[in-house]
């Protein structure tokens, strides 16, 4: 690939890696009884969560890893989820602060993601889901770090969908001639409002409201189980 256009600037990639490590740690330290964890695991899933998305990002690009090339990734990310840990007491009490976090953190990533992959020359829809894969990344290595069931797989709250329309404004955006840079701010913002609104309202896609229903009525018993080879 030739050299890219637009180049993520080092302060914006440790601000997303920073708040991925708070984020993280703030993740892991709610963990009682048997998945507790003590300081070295709860900062080895800061570091994950933190480096993670970027770590997809380029090697979906076939690029050396950004966060492998200077020593500050890995001391930002070490140094937010020793952060996010002390302050998990304090943070885990405002639950609308973690909410948001989070919503920034899978914006950034997202934008992140795109952004390159764009300005690497890839087509709009695979850079969106380079993008997409960056944003949920982090999450994905968390909760198998964890044994934890994947949490985009499941019912849950515009988690990925979030991130794919953030991502998705950008190729648009940046299709229609507005500067790359913009367009990833108001990624960023766009994946942001519709998490945090998701989470508020509790919104997750139809499909799965609809399976989980289902789910629900044939275990208590208001819809009735039809098994196969049976004749009612």
């Amino acid at each position: 690939m030739t050299e890219p256009l637009f180049i993520i600037p080092l302060w914006a990639d440790l601000l997303g890696v920073g708040l991925g490590g708070v984020q993280g740690a703030m993740f892991a330290s709610g963990f009682q009884g048997q998945r507790r964890l003590d300081w070295l695991g709860v900062a080895i899933i800061g570091i994950m969560i933190g480096m993670g998305g970027g770590l997809i990002r380029d090697i979906l690009l076939g690029q050396t890893p950004a966060t492998l090339q200077s020593n500050w990734y890995l001391l930002t990310a070490t140094g937010a989820a020793l952060l996010g840990m002390l302050l998990a007491g304090l943070f885990n009490r405002l639950n609308t602060v973690i909410v948001v976090l989070d919503a920034v953190v899978i914006g950034m990533f997202g934008a992140f993601g795109t952004a390159k992959a764009l300005a690497f020359g890839i087509p709009p829809v695979p850079a969106v889901f380079i993008g997409v894969c960056a944003a949920v990344g982090g999450g994905v290595l968390r909760d198998m770090l964890m044994g934890l069931p994947t949490s985009i797989m499941h019912v849950g709250s515009l988690y990925a969908v979030a991130a794919g329309a953030g991502c998705a404004f950008i190729a648009i955006a940046n299709a229609l001639a507005m500067p790359i840079t913009l367009a990833a701010i108001i990624g960023i913002i766009v994946t942001a409002v519709i998490r945090v609104l998701a989470v508020s309202f509790d919104v997750s896609l139809p499909e799965q409201r609809r399976l989980y229903r289902r789910k629900v009525a044939a275990e208590t018993g208001a819809i009735a189980i039809v098994k196969p080879g049976i004749d009612l």
